[in-house]
């Protein structure tokens, strides 16, 4: 098993049996890791083989349609919610290059009526793909539920209460991304994905086939994140950087061009991105504050109005 290095020591992976074993053990391991990096590697995850196979497979099926059958499921003036974004649209914060991918947006299933329903649009049916709807609802459903359990360890390592976080996030916002980064012909200017960090909670993301992903070290430096074989990686967002005061940081982290040996292959990433409600108040936690680390955020805001702000800088809105 190989281990992933994001500073000078080896992030060991914790496997997610120590959660029904030792539950307080799990969540002190992952704490631990996210408090150190921000970013945590889980093993023997419950998460089906069969369901990450079948929502990759139908996700490359998918981005090998022509480029005008994909390009009517683009939803205008969506943000890039729901559906498929065209390569070229994206880019990370504060930079005007794009990113040399494209993308495709499942979120959560809201019943008829819903009061989110206005801030959170209706995920967009796939025709093209026979099993395409089924299959990346059910990769969805998984990870949301992985991502609740993890959210339960964090409190724990928090000093709140095991369902803190289940009512902030039970109708949330989340969204599975569907990751196309195709080969590369010559020598662009831009980079698959620019350096940024997550907008939302906790991101989980499956290992990728073709490697590109690093993390910026605490000294500045660039490394590779190559998980180990049926490994989860997962690292915090911005809100849950905002709602700890930092405790949990954000790390930057990026997707480079491959080696001139791998420019011909396409890269396929499935990344979940969890989020809290529209409507949860992002506070800071108490316990979060301290003389060594005071405030930095006395004035609270909406999830929502977090995400917005947050689209308008990447070029989604």
């Amino acid at each position: 098993m190989t281990d992933i290095i994001l500073t000078d020591q080896t992030l060991e992976p914790v496997s997610f049996t120590l959660a029904g074993e030792d539950p307080a053990a799990f969540a002190r391991a992952l704490g631990a890791s996210f408090r150190e990096t921000g970013f945590a590697v889980i093993s023997d995850h419950p998460v089906d083989q069969g369901v990450i196979d079948r929502a990759l497979e139908d996700a490359k099926d998918f981005f090998a349609l022509p480029e005008a059958a994909k390009h009517a499921y683009v939803v205008e003036n969506g943000g890039g919610q729901r559906g498929y974004t065209p390569f070229g649209t994206e880019n990370a914060k504060g930079m005007a290059q794009k990113d040399l991918k494209e993308f495709w947006h499942h979120g959560r299933n809201l019943p008829e009526g819903h009061p989110y329903s206005d801030v959170m649009p209706p995920n967009v049916p796939v025709s093209d793909i026979a099993r395409f709807d089924d299959s990346v609802q059910a990769l969805f459903a998984a990870l949301d539920e992985m991502g609740a359990v993890l959210l339960q360890a964090l409190a724990k390592d928090l000093g709140l209460e095991e369902s803190w976080f289940s009512r902030t996030v039970n109708d949330g916002n989340s969204i599975l991304r569907l990751l196309h980064y195709p080969p590369i012909d010559g020598d662009p200017s831009g980079v698959r994905a620019g350096a940024h960090e997550d907008i939302n909670v906790i991101t989980l993301l499956l290992g990728a086939e073709e490697a590109g992903l690093q993390v910026k070290t605490k000294t500045g430096a660039w490394l590779p994140v190559q998980p180990p074989e049926g490994a989860l990686v997962v690292n915090i967002g911005d809100m849950l950087q905002r709602l700890t005061n930092h405790v949990y940081p954000s790390t930057t982290h990026r997707v480079v061009n491959p080696s001139k040996e791998r420019m011909a292959f396409s890269r396929y990433s499935t990344p979940f991105f969890l989020h809290f409600n529209p409507d949860f108040l992002i506070e800071t936690l108490p316990g979060c504050i301290s003389d060594d680390n005071p405030n930095r955020y006395p004035e609270p805001m909406t999830a929502h109005a977090y995400l917005l702000e947050r689209l308008r800088e990447i070029g989604l809105m």
